[in-house]
């Protein structure tokens, strides 16, 4: 058996990030042969990983960044078990490899980023590799790359919140605060859908079914009950839509308004909002 010295323990410490007991043990098994050792802890880490599957990991940082010319935005949800680990400084820098290499290279669906190599090595394993050394759960929970001719990101104070907007157009005046306005509002305000025609066949059902039985629970005639909740809906779309909903910097206004105000031709394309526990 090798004689390893503290000296050899730090060293792979160094190169993979494992504790010192891991590193010590994995270089006894692999008789002080470092790729060996390296392989020994990866194997570790895909134990741990598989220990782990059952585990909540409701933990982490939601993320998001524009690219320079603002013409393509991300927003990811990495995730942990514990707020200690998602406070973590590596963590959070971890995070923001992720989404740099994204906007870097455009890179379109979680499958894609998962597969991608990021400082050499398949960001799936890295993740592997995570979960060896901190002995949590990691997920990367939810990703969305979106493109347009304008894009905001919003990251809200934590990072337990973020919200990514697109528009049609970039040639507004402000057009930067206008948009980072919307993507605060759509962070604050939690809107399910742009307007009243994006919201699903499915939602506008259940809203309705919802409605009604309200109106029964609360002694309404039956045959009333299907315009009492149609009234009830379009509350509801003015509550959740987006652009029906009141403008948080001045309620005297609808979001349309406000945005109509700037430029009547400005339009919200699509947003995805990411929320930590939601």
């Amino acid at each position: 058996m090798a004689n390893i010295t503290a000296s050899e323990i730090n060293k792979l410490r160094q190169i993979t990030g494992a504790g010192m007991m891991d590193c010590k043990k994995a270089l006894v098994e692999a008789d002080g042969d470092y790729d060996k050792a390296i392989e020994y802890l990866r194997k570790k880490g895909q134990k741990l990983a598989s220990t782990k599957a059952d585990r909540n990991a409701n933990e982490g940082i939601v993320l998001c960044k524009t690219n320079p010319d603002n013409s393509a935005a991300v927003i990811i949800m990495l995730n942990c078990e514990t707020d200690f680990v998602a406070r973590n400084q590596e963590f959070i820098d971890f995070a923001n490899e992720i989404v740099d290499y994204a906007i870097a290279n455009k890179t379109q669906t979680l499958e894609q980023i998962l597969d991608a190599e990021i400082k050499g090595r398949k960001l799936m394993d890295r993740i592997t590799d995570y979960i060896g050394k901190i002995g949590e759960k990691i997920v990367l929970a939810h990703y969305y790359y979106l493109t347009a001719p304008y894009c905001a990101a919003y990251n809200h104070n934590g990072n337990r919140i973020g919200t990514i907007v697109t528009f049609n157009k970039k040639d507004t005046v402000y057009i930067e605060e206008i948009t980072k306005n919307i993507a605060m509002q759509i962070t604050a305000m939690n809107p399910v859908a742009v307007d009243k025609s994006d919201v699903s066949p499915q939602v506008v059902e259940r809203e309705i079914e919802i409605g009604k039985e309200q109106a029964r629970q609360e002694g309404k005639p039956e045959a009333m009950l299907e315009k009492i909740a149609i009234g009830k809906l379009e509350k509801f779309y003015k509550e959740s839509t987006l652009l029906n909903q009141e403008y948080i910097k001045e309620s005297k206004m609808t979001v349309r308004q406000y945005i109509a105000q700037a430029d009547k031709d400005l339009v919200v394309n699509e947003f995805r909002r990411l929320q930590l526990g939601a």
